[in-house]
């Protein structure tokens, strides 16, 4: 569909709002329950670099620069296992391969007739789980020539915080017990997992995730090394098999 076959309701119109004010108005979301919840994480995470001897440059550059909490915990992981560079690397683009269908779902909600592929690239570094769910459900409510801004706003904003977050919280570390960082750590996953349920447009995504939480202990048992890998792909064909069967129990009715 080209920018000229948009739907009608999904139409540019003129907006008494500049660029700058819906920027803003996406940046005051550093104060919604998600990005807080996100933020809370992070001092999880600095807690969790700082006990692995990662330095403070190296953990803040991590989070701007990769901005996926999973990836940066994986790569930790590695440097702490002794992986070499290329097992770093690749370990690092397999848990960070499941946002490449959020963002090529995204990018489209953000495109408007004049938007640039440029700005769109730069804008893609920003989706992650807690941009992508907030920005799913708000972006609708934005004009579409003015979803870039916003989105920006949002994107940038989190990015940055939670940047400062782990510095912050590195310098004070070490006056913080193991089992905050826990907690602290822990809740992300919890609100992802509630986020993601509840955002489902369709019940194959609640397919996709039951079977994702069944199957990993028991893939986790026999093949700890490659266990999110295998069980995204085990739950992935689980997935599909309900999709493609549903429509052959549609024909049989």
């Amino acid at each position: 569909m080209t920018d000229s076959e948009l739907p009608s309701h999904q139409a540019e119109v003129a907006d008494p709002r500049t660029g700058f004010s819906w920027f803003l108005s996406g940046a005051s979301l550093v104060f919604s329950v998600p990005a807080l919840i996100l933020m809370t994480a992070h001092v999880g995470f600095a807690g969790f670099a700082s006990e692995n001897g990662v330095s403070l440059f190296q953990a803040t550059f991590m989070v701007a620069a990769i901005w996926a909490l999973p990836a940066n915990i994986v790569l930790i992981g590695a440097i702490s296992g002794g992986y070499s560079l290329l097992g770093a690397a690749i370990a690092v683009a397999l848990s960070s391969i499941r946002l490449m269908p959020m963002v090529a779902a995204f990018v489209p909600e953000m495109r408007g007739s004049r938007t640039r592929k440029f700005t769109l690239l730069f804008l893609s570094h920003f989706i992650a789980v807690t941009a992508w769910v907030i920005g799913m459900e708000r972006l609708q409510h934005v004009p579409r020539n003015m979803r870039t801004s916003y989105f920006a706003g949002l994107g940038m904003t989190l990015t940055i915080t939670n940047t400062l977050v782990v510095a912050i919280v590195y310098f004070l570390s070490a006056d913080f017990p193991p089992i905050v960082f826990a907690a602290l750590f822990f809740l992300t996953p919890m609100y992802f997992l509630a986020s993601l349920w509840g955002s489902a447009r369709d019940h194959s995504i609640h397919i996709a995730m039951i079977s994702g939480l069944l199957l990993f202990p028991l893939i986790h048992l026999f093949a700890p090394a490659y266990d999110l890998l295998l069980t995204g792909l085990a739950g992935g064909a689980v997935t599909m098999g309900y999709v493609r069967w549903l429509p052959k129990k549609s024909e049989g009715r």
